[in-house]
């Protein structure tokens, strides 16, 4: 005897029913839903929004290499559609959220700063672009903060050039982060160390100038008075 066909639920009401387990924290249930629209009824204008939906209800778990997946699905298929800024914002989000502390591997800080990079090239008009500019630079300032402690972790092993080295990057690259003012004073007294006395000075003063308000810019002035 033949198996009764399952009835196929326009997509609409998938859609309802799926919003419906969202909002009820039933995650696996919504993506169910969601998941039919996108397997039957791909041509439909919910189905980008669906496949959007699948990876938010991964993401609100917390279960966010499953999320990546499903809206770097969305980003493949739609990356000119009206919620692409979105889909790209939580991507990127998601990324984010699992930046590791910074003595450890800093790849996922990478990706975030690349995700949100996009965002803002992609989409420069969308209302998520302040936020991620603003993570962006959250994101630069977690990068100059771990180049300062492997610098550290150098210095204290006694390799100064590798210390300086790392410090040197950290100028390029991170000049407006906030641990500069922590990189002319290492750097300072790598140089006094290392016999560059007035090398060491110049960046004393640079620190007086242009940091004096900071911690280090205090030391700086320290410094400065008790070689005199």
């Amino acid at each position: 005897m033949s198996q009764p066909l399952e009835t196929i639920l326009p997509a609409e009401e998938l859609y309802a029913a799926g919003e419906h387990e969202l909002s009820r924290r039933q995650y696996e249930d919504a993506r169910t839903q969601f998941r039919r629209i996108v397997e039957r009824h791909p041509d439909s204008s919910y189905a980008p929004r669906a496949r959007f939906l699948i990876g938010e209800a991964f993401f609100r778990e917390a279960e966010f290499d499953k999320a990546i997946r499903e809206f770097e699905a969305f980003m493949a298929f739609y990356p000119r559609h009206f919620i692409a800024d979105l889909v790209q914002h939580h991507l990127a989000m998601a990324y984010y959220n699992q930046i590791k502390p910074v003595e450890q591997d800093q790849g996922l800080t990478v990706k975030a700063l690349e995700a949100f990079k996009k965002l803002v090239r992609e989409y420069p008009e969308s209302r998520y672009a302040p936020d991620a500019l603003a993570k962006i630079d959250l994101c630069r300032g977690r990068l100059a903060q771990k180049e300062l402690w492997v610098a550290y972790y150098y210095y204290r092993q006694g390799n100064t050039v590798a210390a300086r080295q790392r410090l040197e990057g950290i100028m390029k690259e991170y000049p407006r982060t906030l641990v500069v003012p922590e990189t002319l004073f290492l750097m300072a007294e790598i140089h006094r160390q290392e016999g560059r006395g007035d090398q060491a000075r110049r960046l004393l003063r640079q620190l007086v100038d242009e940091y004096a308000y900071t911690e280090w810019g205090r030391r700086a002035a320290q410094r400065l008075a008790a070689q005199r």
